[in-house]
């Protein structure tokens, strides 16, 4: 039985440029900790001609957890941005809240 991240790459192989796949595996790496991978997955897909703007907000989080407070701002205000430009106003207040969240953190 293949497992999720297997199913993922193979249905990548077919449709390489889909951002929910690829969006998916991001997700599944970071499960299997494998955080950098996972962040670079998150940033290409945020650098994309249309960006995907779950990325941001997954990054933000990602970031977060692993104590990196100032690239979680920056990724969470990109987003937020990107997400105004797309008309994505329930993506930007969720990520405009993780941001105001973070108010109690120093910056690192």
């Amino acid at each position: 039985m293949a497992t999720r991240r297997e199913r993922l790459e193979a249905l990548l192989a077919e449709q390489p440029a889909d951002p929910f796949l690829r969006y998916g595996l991001a997700i599944e790496r970071a499960k299997e900790g494998d955080h950098a991978q996972a962040l670079d997955d998150l940033s290409q897909l945020m650098r994309d001609p249309t960006p995907y703007v779950p990325a941001f907000f997954r990054a933000g989080q990602m970031l977060c957890e692993l104590a990196r407070i100032a690239e979680a701002r920056t990724a969470l205000r990109d987003g937020i941005d990107e997400a105004r430009r797309q008309g994505n106003l329930h993506a930007a207040g969720e990520m405009s809240e993780l941001l105001v969240s973070l108010g109690e953190y120093s910056e690192e």
